[in-house]
């Protein structure tokens, strides 16, 4: 079978023979990928040119909405995934992170549309007030990058690889180009060619490259961004392209890395945690066949138990059921072909110059439905480092592999020393119940890593784990696993947008981002807002209201209702010290009080009060004072019917600026209502 790529609009095979796949668990051949004679160059500015435009003139919310019916449409046909994941050498379970796991990126950014706008750019941060008199401001305006996303794909996972990665810049509002690694492009293809027949992404926002991607990066430009997914090596070589330095192209780097998992000084064998470590360390190394970027190379426990880890590590690896996927009972397949089992066997040969393997041997070890000499098969294989300060391979040589090396330590400085020694890790996990261990090792750590798993009987059961990046969490490391992160939810969606400081009156501020600045020009009207309809309400629009003379009635009646008692409220001679110069008003009384001078009680398009997203309290209100309320549409957001028979609704959050008779703000808030559509459609 000869592989496809999908070049502006097409599927086009690569020209010559191409490169082989094979079976990794047979070793039968499976495809041919080949890329040659496509134009790199066309291929991007096919996807800036037509991909771009389109997913720009939509909304975040329209991409969130075309991500989650792409994740339904992908879901109903798992099963044939399922099918070609055979060929990688991974099992149903492993296939299960790949392919459910991928898709469930797109279920998540695509519930993350909530968090940004109905617009097709987004704002960050809060006003910046430049002037004394406010009426010079600033604030910052992301907008999509008008280039594409390439996508450059690690083997061991060719479906989440690439829907996690496209999931966030199709959000964005960017188109991608996805290079999977061809040895297990073939599956990588199966995928996409379903997300085109789909016709649900505007035509241009992927494109797919099977075979080799030599000479893509020569026609990258400023507006676009790369990613890489794979070894540090080749990592740096791509980093230092020519072409990403002279165009200051940014470039996301995740490498593989030398992660660890620690086993707490409070935990014994035999206890619920010891197992756990155990069950957790034994997964790691055999899931995927230890071909994933988070497994655990180096298992780090204190000096005392290593017996007792290695005895209970070797009982447990040795259940391990290695062999064809389809066959009952098997639960490691094999490595992803023959080149990568050499690759790993030249790394365990390189790792034994200075330490001794303990569980494991390359030509005693079984495999059930299929011959190992045929198949990419390899037992676990785990290394002891009796001095790992001295012997330092471990911390620099990485097996990609079912290969791990178990180490001691005497107190938990050591541990996070050892865990540093990776030079940067994605992950790190340490299996403790006691919080100051927990701590003090986070603290000492967490500048080496990406991300810090804290395990033990108290979430095990929920624990997604060691080696489960998720979705609105940042996957990346510094140092050697790359310095770029991925995903991180609503992070991860910036790295795809333009992030430009704009200047000038509140008021045409207002106007660009369609989000109400503090101090800009109000829109009165003689109807009350509360009366209007969702698409008849404006940005700027503003009620202001009468006022209320607060009085210490109001303040003791408050009290008594709310039963805050507390003393500035309520004792005038406890007031000594304190920044009051009499009893002042709870601040959530002037709130309440705000509400009843600009909320019209009748019955109308107002369904309900949503919630409350931010409130300050900027001045004392003592009794006497009057306030008054200017109620301001900052925002409006539209909601999608869930159902036919929902009501068409949105969401409208208001600037409730209480202010007193001097005209100063007492408290500001933003509140929330859903209000109801005019059009129910």
């Amino acid at each position: 079978m000869q592989l496809c790529n999908y070049v502006m609009g097409r599927w086009v095979p690569g020209e010559g023979e191409g490169q082989q796949l094979l079976n990794a668990i047979t070793g039968a051949p499976v495809a041919m990928a080949s890329a040659k004679g496509i134009d790199f160059a066309a291929m991007l500015s096919y996807a800036r040119e037509k991909g771009g435009p389109s997913l720009r003139k939509m909304t975040f919310h329209e991409r969130g909405r075309m991500l989650k019916t792409l994740a339904f449409y992908l879901l109903e046909r798992k099963e044939k995934y399922y099918g070609v994941s055979w060929a990688t050498g991974a099992t149903r379970q492993d296939s299960w992170v790949d392919i459910e796991g991928g898709i469930g990126n797109l279920f998540a950014y695509a519930s993350l549309r909530r968090q940004f706008p109905n617009e097709s750019y987004c704002l960050d941060g809060d006003t910046a007030k430049l002037s004394k008199s406010g009426t010079f401001s600033g604030h910052h305006i992301c907008v999509p990058k008008e280039g594409v996303a390439v996508h450059i794909n690690a083997f061991n996972f060719p479906v989440w690889g690439m829907l996690e990665k496209i999931s966030v810049n199709l959000l964005a509002g960017v188109p991608a180009v996805v290079k999977p690694a061809t040895i297990t492009s073939f599956l990588s293809e199966s995928v996409a060619k379903d997300i085109i027949a789909s016709g649900i992404l505007p035509e241009g926002s992927l494109q797919l490259i099977c075979g080799s991607g030599n000479g893509l990066l020569d026609h990258v430009c400023s507006q676009d961004v790369v990613t890489f997914t794979g070894s540090a090596h080749t990592g740096r070589l791509l980093k230092a392209h020519p072409r990403l330095i002279e165009e200051a192209v940014p470039f996301n780097m995740e490498a593989d890395s030398l992660n660890c998992c620690i086993l707490g000084t409070d935990v014994q064998p035999g206890s619920e945690d010891f197992d756990i470590f155990i069950k957790e360390v034994a997964r790691e190394i055999t899931s995927k066949a230890g071909q994933k970027c988070t497994a655990v190379r180096r298992i780090i426990v204190p000096a005392g138990t290593v017996e007792a880890v290695r005895t209970a590590l070797g009982k447990r690896l040795s259940q391990v059921v290695i062999g064809d996927p389809n066959t009952e009972g098997v639960r490691m397949g094999a490595l992803a072909g023959q080149a990568q089992l050499r690759e790993v066997k030249e790394k365990v040969e390189q790792l034994s110059r200075t330490q001794q393997i303990i569980l494991g041997d390359f030509e005693k070890f079984e495999v059930k439905g299929a011959d190992k000499n045929k198949g990419a098969f390899m037992p676990p294989v785990i290394f002891l480092n009796d001095n790992p300060f001295k012997n330092t391979g471990c911390h620099e040589i990485e097996a990609f592999g079912p290969v791990s090396t178990l180490m001691p330590y005497e107190t938990t400085p050591d541990a996070i020393k050892l865990a540093k020694m990776g030079k940067g890790s994605l992950v790190s996990s340490i299996v403790t119940a006691d919080d100051k261990i927990a701590r003090e090792y986070v603290l000492g750590a967490a500048s080496m890593h990406g991300r810090i798993l804290i395990l033990n009987a108290g979430c095990a059961k929920e624990s997604t784990g060691h080696g489960s990046p998720m979705p609105l969490l940042v996957h990346g490391g510094p140092g050697r696993a790359g310095g770029g992160e991925e995903m991180g939810g609503k992070r991860g969606v910036f790295h795809y947008l333009q992030r430009t400081a704009i200047q000038g009156s509140p008021s045409m501020l207002t106007s660009v981002t369609n989000q109400y600045q503090y101090g800009g020009k109000y829109i009165e009207k003689t109807v009350h807002p509360f009366k209007q309809y969702f698409e008849d309400l404006e940005v700027g629009e503003t009620l202001i209201t009468a006022g209320r003379t607060v009085t210490e009635a109001d303040i003791v009646n408050f009290s008594n209702v709310s039963w805050d008692h507390f003393y500035a409220h309520t004792d005038a001679t406890s007031l000594e010290g304190t920044i009051f110069t009499q009893r002042v008003a709870h601040g959530y009384f002037i709130l309440s009080a705000a509400a009843g001078l600009f909320v019209d009680g009748k019955k109308g398009p107002v369904l309900l009060n949503y919630g409350l997203d931010e409130c300050r309290f900027t001045k004392p209100v003592y009794p006497g004072m009057t306030i008054g309320v200017r109620l301001t549409v900052k925002e409006k957001t539209d909601q999608e019917k869930k159902h036919e028979n929902d009501v068409a609704k949105g969401i409208v959050r208001w600037m409730v600026d209480v202010y007193d008779e001097t005209g100063e703000t007492v408290a500001i808030a933003t509140i929330l209502t859903m209000v109801k559509k005019k059009n129910q459609q």
